[in-house]
């Protein structure tokens, strides 16, 4: 039972919980999920490897002997886990958070697997402390929702400098002293703007891995005996009230239920590379594409949004009809919702330099527009509506009101597999079956940071 809550921090009361955390007590769901979420992020990572943004990451990077997923070159823990979370959320085809949003394995996973490797954890030590930064992130996102953007944060980078904070510590079986230290240190790494969305630039990249780095360093140095603020999350100048303060944070939420009900169960898998709530009306306009409408003769589309997403999916709407950089593609609705409806599909080969110069695209990108709903659920749920108005008089229109990948349609096993050997196409990389097999061996909790090394080029 939690000590007395009126005079124990809120980072005090999270790390009596992570010490005496256990894998017997994850469900097989919360198990799956952990698995699922290693699996997906080793494959982006792998995706991702070629990019010219993967390639900077990596030759800033120092010496060391940690694993850089698919590639020969290693490098020291912190810019592995630097270069793997860069990689991993690279393409934005990660896993999310409906509630948050967050992305969690982008940051836990590439922190986790460099810990293991300094610490030579066994794995499952490793696979537990996925779960339990995962679960972490996820419950901080429900605490502040939509506040952290607002702000002007993005919340995986600042949430998830906690998070996998939290679950080193809880793989390396820290003191409960260590990991309020831990806490305490990391919300002074915390950071990661949103001016990315001004021009498309390449920051949101780097913030999973930023954050696993930090993470990394926050807890060697509490482990050393460096003291961070106990009040580090609702002190007078904590994290809730830096990063979020246009709201009351909703503490009780995150120590409800805990240890009892896994929120992360509920994480979404993306079918489609790019800004999670644009999915929905990609699914749409692909609704109407395989109706067979016509893109001649349309005087306008209209899309019904949530409020909360039209500064970062919307705004500047001349800037989003017509992306600057393929990066920028990857969160403009009008460009999701031209996808759709031109080549009803939106994969890793749809979001080039060549696609935001297709005159095709372009031309019905500049149809779309968007009106404010409301009743929108967001963030609750991210929903998706598309209504195309022609000059005759016709209209067609198409709606969803939910993520496809998430709790109401999850991706399937297989279907996750499948992206992953997809993933791993996309990479070049010629062993997806052997690959996939050791991601299993781990996710089993088999063996230790040995395996990881094998993580490394397919060679």
């Amino acid at each position: 039972m939690m000590k007395n809550d009126n005079v124990r921090s809120v980072s005090e009361r999270l790390a009596e919980w992570a010490a005496m955390l256990t894998w017997e007590v994850l469900s097989d769901a919360t198990r799956a999920k952990a698995r699922d979420i290693l699996v997906d992020t080793i494959g982006l990572c792998v995706a991702a490897r070629g990019t010219d943004y993967v390639a900077a990451v990596k030759a800033a990077a120092e010496p060391g002997d940690h694993l850089i997923v698919g590639h020969v070159q290693r490098a020291s823990a912190s810019s592995a886990a630097l270069v793997n979370g860069t990689a991993a959320h690279g393409e934005d085809f990660d896993d999310t958070f409906e509630g948050g949003p967050v992305h969690s394995g982008a940051v836990v996973v590439p922190a986790l697997i460099a810990a293991a490797e300094r610490y030579q954890l066994t794995n499952d030590r490793l696979m537990l402390g996925i779960a339990a930064g995962t679960e972490m992130l996820c419950r901080l996102a429900l605490t502040l929702p939509k506040a952290v953007h607002k702000a002007g944060f993005h919340p995986t980078a600042v949430l998830g400098t906690f998070g996998a904070t939290f679950g080193i510590c809880v793989a390396c079986r820290a003191e409960e002293k260590v990991i309020a230290n831990a806490l305490g240190i990391a919300g002074s790494m915390a950071s990661g703007i949103i001016e990315y969305l001004g021009d498309g630039s390449w920051t949101k990249r780097m913030h999973p891995g930023w954050s696993a780095q930090s993470a990394l360093r926050a807890y060697a140095m509490a482990e050393a005996g460096f003291v961070g603020p106990r009040a580090v999350f609702e002190g007078t100048h904590g994290a809730f009230t830096t990063f979020a303060p246009s709201i009351e944070p909703k503490t009780d939420i995150l120590f409800e239920d805990l240890g009892q009900t896994f929120v992360m169960d509920t994480i979404t898998f993306k079918p489609y590379p790019c800004g999670t709530m644009v999915q929905p009306y990609i699914d749409c306009a692909m609704k109407l594409k395989a109706r067979g409408i016509p893109l001649e003769g349309i005087e306008k589309i209209v899309c019904k949004t949530a409020e909360g997403i039209v500064h970062r999916l919307w705004e500047p709407l001349d800037l989003r009809r017509r992306p600057p950089t393929a990066y920028a593609a990857k969160f403009s609705t009008p460009f999701g919702v031209a996808l759709g409806l031109v080549r009803g599909r939106a994969d890793l080969g749809d979001f080039t330099e060549a696609a935001i110069a297709d005159d095709e695209l372009i031309r019905i990108a500049g149809l779309v527009d968007f009106e404010i709903d409301p009743k929108n659920p967001y963030p609750a749920a991210y929903t998706g509506h598309v209504r195309i108005a022609y000059r005759d008089g016709q209209v067609e229109e198409a709606e969803q009101g939910h993520m496809r990948g998430g709790v109401e349609e999850p991706l399937t096993r297989d279907e996750i597999d499948t992206k992953f050997r997809a993933n791993l196409a996309f990479g070049g990389h010629a062993r997806a079956d052997a690959l996939l097999a050791l991601c299993d061996r781990i996710g089993a909790m088999q063996g230790g940071h040995e395996l990881i090394a094998e993580l490394g080029h397919d060679d």
